[in-house]
Formats: C-alpha cells, structure tokens, sequence
C-alpha cells in the first residue's frame, strides 16, 4: 500500500457509491415500477430484482475507483492492484458484517440470509472488487 490515504478514499467512495446505488434502484422499483416492498417475511421483489445487477455496480465503480487509486502510485505495480483488491475485498466482507448483519436495521439480515441466501450474488460481488482493482490496473 504505497498511499494509505488515496487508497482508503477510493475504497469508502466506491463502497459508498455502491450502496447508494444499490438503494435508488430499490427505492425506483418500489415506487417508480410498482414491486412490492420490505415486509416482515421478506426484502420484497423491490429489493430482491436488484440482486442479479449488484456485482455489475461493484465491477463497475470499484474499477473506476481502482484506476484512480492505481493511477495516484507514483510507481503502480500488478503485484500492488492484486494486494488493494484483496484487501478491499476483505474490507467489505468485515464492514458487511457489521453493517448488515451485526448492527440491527430496517434492512438488516440474518448472517444466513446475507452470506448463504445472498448466493451466488454476495461471492460475484466480492469476486468483482477484487478484479475491479485489476482491470483498473490493466488501463492505465
């Protein structure tokens, strides 16, 4: 980590980012398309029709903030965007802990319904951030 400042920037912007996004189009589904919302059986179609677009959010916007990371080293290296993308990676599995599952919310989950339930979708999304920091890595 050549730049510890850049890269936790980078990182909480694009986590942020992310789950903003992830929110809005909850939110569009449930009022812009009629889906139903949150109720005390279930997240609601709302939220569960974004599932399949959340590893395209992070792919997206952890290679944009990857390059901008990487492109900030004065010497960037293959071996420097293969170690940030791991430990984002590792990062988010710690915070989503927290976050989702440990700190009761409106939205929280149970630790099976964010890391068994949550399947295949919270493994491409971790999957994502790692290769984000890559590809960003790799256009530069």
């Amino acid at each position: 980590m050549q730049n510890f400042g850049m890269f936790m920037l980078w990182f909480w912007l694009s986590y942020a980012i992310v789950t903003i996004i992830g929110i809005l189009h909850t939110v569009f589904n449930i009022y812009v398309l009629k889906m139903s919302p949150m109720d005390e059986k279930s997240m609601g179609e709302g939220y569960e029709r974004t599932k399949p677009w959340h590893p395209l959010y992070n792919i997206i916007l952890f290679t944009i903030f990857g390059w901008l990371y990487m492109r900030s080293l004065p010497v960037p290296h293959f071996k420097e965007a293969l170690i940030t993308g791991a430990i984002w990676a590792g990062i988010c599995v710690l915070f989503d802990v927290f976050g989702w599952v440990i700190i009761k919310h409106p939205w929280s989950l149970s630790f099976k319904e964010f890391y068994i339930d949550y399947q295949p979708w919270i493994s491409l999304i971790y999957l994502a951030i790692l290769l984000g920091l890559i590809i960003g890595y790799l256009i530069l």
